[in-house]
């Protein structure tokens, strides 16, 4: 595991999604935001709470949203565990901190194109499974994040290069925000996109040569 994830080592209950890659790339882009003590941060998707450890760490006020009960419940744990204090919500995306403001939002939603189209991911795949174009969560998160953004404030969130990154920066830009990619990161299929390339090869999204998938981290400000 990445040295930022191992430096948290957070305990993953079944059900819970497991910290990987796309968790280890934007740990690296939250680490290079420069923070002031007490910054007010929400990360949303929390999982088994990582990436909130990690903000908390710095000095910042953290809440952490997940819709699954048993992420929050680890959530709450691990920060117990870790002697951090992080807030811990439960509810869809940003339902519970309607009103509020941050100066950082990080995102690490559900983002790989599903085959059953039509159907809501049920069950642990709500952490991976979004829709047919893997956007069914990454367009609320441009639509909706805007809004809970101080003036300077900064969204990070990290998808696929499957799911549309011009799309990402486009609605973002739409919305005000100075965006662009700032990491990227060719990693090997899991076994969700293994049993998958088949089908996404079909589409289009994949060629019949590549072995790898591309993260991308995209960052967007919302000026002062």
């Amino acid at each position: 595991m990445p040295g930022y994830l191992s430096a948290v080592n957070p305990l993953v209950p079944p059900g819970v999604y497991t910290p990987q890659e796309d968790t280890a790339l934007l740990a690296e882009a939250l680490a290079e935001e420069p923070l002031p003590q007490g910054a007010d941060v929400l990360d949303v998707g929390t999982g088994t709470g990582a990436l909130a450890l990690h903000a908390a760490r710095r000095g910042t006020r953290v809440t952490a949203v997940d819709v699954s009960w048993r992420a929050v419940g680890a959530a709450r744990v691990n920060a117990w565990l870790s002697g951090l204090r992080v807030r811990v919500r439960r509810g869809n995306l940003f339902d519970p901190v309607r009103g509020q403001t941050f100066d950082l939002i990080l995102a690490n939603p559900p983002y790989v194109p599903a085959p059953d189209e039509g159907a809501e991911p049920r069950g642990t795949a709500r952490a991976w499974d979004a829709g047919r174009d893997g956007r069914l969560v990454l367009d609320r998160i441009c639509r909706e994040a805007p809004a809970l953004l101080r003036p300077g404030g900064v969204l990070l969130v990290v998808h696929s290069a499957l799911s549309g990154p011009e799309r990402t920066l486009e609605l973002l830009r739409a919305a005000g925000l100075k965006s662009s990619v700032t990491r990227r990161r060719r990693i090997a299929f899991g076994p969700v996109l293994r049993e998958r390339q088949g089908w996404l090869r079909e589409r289009g999204l994949l060629s019949a040569a590549e072995n790898k998938e591309e993260l991308v981290v995209v960052r967007a400000e919302l000026p002062v």
